[in-house]
């Protein structure tokens, strides 16, 4: 194999691992594991109530199989509730961080990134049937590789311990998925343009090296 041939060998599959990790297969979800996961959530000691757990139904039953984002409107508390693990003079950051300690790695393992994060400029500047909607500390936009990524990350074990850390943190939150939805910086197409680039001018360097 030319050395050529032999960049592009490796490219192409790095570019292949890279793209079936991020990329979503297994298609939307079935009526059993809906089920399944329904149950998880109504079987601790706190459920949602009803109507959270119609909506939920509804989300997983729509399920395109495809990555969707949440939407998130953070509004921290300035001293977090007093909790057991949280520390005195801890911060509602410091808190959130316990609880992003757990997320973390669970949403980067299933290709889930945030693809928008900031903190708010200014109180809410357009409003519309929203009172007490005005104050705002953060806003994200949380990408999911699928439905079922982010179950699988709600129902394990590990989450609802951490989840009271968001409680502690969070005045008050709103958070809606998205879907479909579009971005121009997909990482899937960045990266086939980079490694085009690369590989087209590791070709041109092998190409000169070899006429000499």
């Amino acid at each position: 194999m030319t050395r050529t041939r032999l960049i592009w060998s490796a490219l192409i599959t790095i570019y292949a691992i890279f793209f079936s990790w991020y990329t979503s297969f297994g298609g939307p979800l079935r009526d059993d594991e809906i089920d399944q996961y329904i149950a998880a959530v109504t079987s601790g000691a706190d459920p949602p109530p009803p109507e959270a757990i119609s909506a939920l139904r509804r989300f997983l039953q729509d399920d395109t199989g495809d990555d969707f984002v949440m939407v998130n409107l953070i509004d921290m508390y300035e001293t977090p509730l007093q909790i057991e693990g949280v520390e005195p003079g801890e911060s509602s950051d410091d808190v959130m961080a316990k609880y992003m300690s757990f997320m973390y790695p669970a949403l980067f393992s299933r290709a889930s990134h945030p693809v928008i994060f900031g903190t708010a400029a200014n109180s809410a500047m357009d409003l519309m049937n929203a009172d007490g909607m005005e104050k705002w500390t953060t806003g994200a936009g949380m990408r999911y590789r699928s439905r079922r990524d982010l179950m699988d990350i709600a129902t394990n074990p590990d989450f609802h311990g951490s989840h009271e850390f968001k409680v502690a943190a969070m005045a008050k939150t709103i958070a809606f998925p998205i879907d479909p939805w579009f971005q121009l910086g997909d990482p899937r197409l960045v990266l086939a343009l980079v490694f085009g680039l690369i590989g087209c001018g590791l070709s041109w360097r092998e190409a000169t090296r070899v006429s000499r």
